[in-house]
């Protein structure tokens, strides 16, 4: 038949079941799978846009901050070692 009239389409149980794990998973344990899979919709919805966002932005300052280490050169000093004097052989 595959009326989906009822029911949820393959694709949409994958994209649900990934923004449940993604909740999960980047809860970082506030989250269990069956608190997730039984929130409303809206409030699921809602709680992964603040996460992506959070995490976007952590992303970002990470990003900000490699490229100003990057940037960043060590000081050396300008002395040539000289080699005059020698051990003795004692």
């Amino acid at each position: 038949m595959g009326s989906t009239f009822f029911g949820l389409t393959p694709a949409d149980k994958s994209s649900i079941y990934n923004t449940i794990h993604e909740i999960v998973f980047h809860g970082k344990g506030g989250y269990s799978w069956t608190e997730v899979f039984n929130m409303p919709i809206w409030l699921r919805k809602f709680t992964f846009l603040k996460m992506k966002e959070f995490y976007d932005q952590e992303n970002k300052q990470n990003e900000k901050n490699y490229n100003q280490r990057k940037k960043r050169t060590v000081a050396k000093p300008n002395v040539k070692p000289t080699y005059s004097i020698k051990a003795s052989n004692k």
